[in-house]
């Protein structure tokens, strides 16, 4: 089965891609292209899941780079291929050529940067956590101090969960708000007293805040397409043991 990959015209003519959960080599609640290393799927599974996407992207396996993601507002300047451990942080920028920046989700939003004028290119993981604390604005100024320029920069939501299917507790609305009185206006009513978040309208916002030129959704949602996604919240609500990371990522 070939790969599912989903791209933006905001991002051409740079290589990218949203990669959906077919044409891997994983199985059971993983069963796609699961590129979780920190998953219990098998190891070899997903080395393989992770080999094919390195070839769609053009790059060799260790140019496909990535972070361990920790839901923080730290973003890591990519210069090469590093041995060791992942370095914690949820973005990352580089202006090195023949890099791909790569990250996880299954709800979160994955976002793309580019710069194509002055060859500058990042990728963030941004949940609720991050998008909260600055990781969108964050990734925006790394990328100035390598050169580029915000209203040059186009940013791309990838699959994420929608309002529809985000359902959370006053308790959270009140945590959001306290911090951001701004977001109100993406809480709707739900049943009683649960509302229902707009993660990625969120995320507009924060981009469009930060002075990036162009800012979109690929209109995706992880929890309402089994098919075609993996989705933390859905694992949780069929009470599945563990469940797959999709990936997203760029290079110039």
């Amino acid at each position: 089965m070939s790969l599912d990959i989903i791209t933006s015209p905001d991002l051409d003519p740079l290589r990218h891609g949203f990669f959906g959960r077919a044409g891997g080599a994983s199985s059971g609640v993983f069963q796609g292209l699961n590129c979780g290393q920190g998953s219990t799927d098998q190891a070899e599974a997903v080395t393989i899941n992770r080999a094919r996407v390195a070839e769609a992207m053009g790059v060799a396996p260790e140019a496909l780079m990535g972070v361990h993601q920790v839901h923080s507002a730290d973003v890591l300047t990519v210069e090469g291929p590093t041995a060791g451990p992942k370095a914690r942080a949820d973005a990352m920028v580089t202006d090195v050529p023949g890099l791909a920046l790569s990250v996880l989700t299954a709800d979160c939003q994955p976002v793309l940067f580019a710069d194509a004028e002055a060859g500058v290119i990042g990728a963030a993981h941004a949940g609720w956590k991050g998008t909260l604390g600055g990781i969108l604005e964050a990734t925006v100024d790394a990328m100035l101090r390598l050169g580029a320029r915000a209203p040059h920069i186009h940013a791309v939501i990838g699959p994420t969960i929608s309002q529809r299917a985000y359902e959370v507790g006053p308790e959270f609305m009140d945590q959001v708000l306290a911090e951001d009185p701004r977001a109100a206006r993406y809480f709707a009513a739900g049943q009683g007293d649960r509302l229902h978040f707009d993660l990625p309208g969120y995320g507009l916002q924060r981009l469009r805040q930060a002075g990036v030129g162009e800012a979109a959704w690929t209109r995706h949602c992880t929890y309402t397409d089994p098919r075609r996604f993996f989705s933390y919240r859905r694992s949780v609500h069929q009470r599945e043991a563990d469940y797959g990371r999709l990936i997203a990522a760029i290079r110039l």
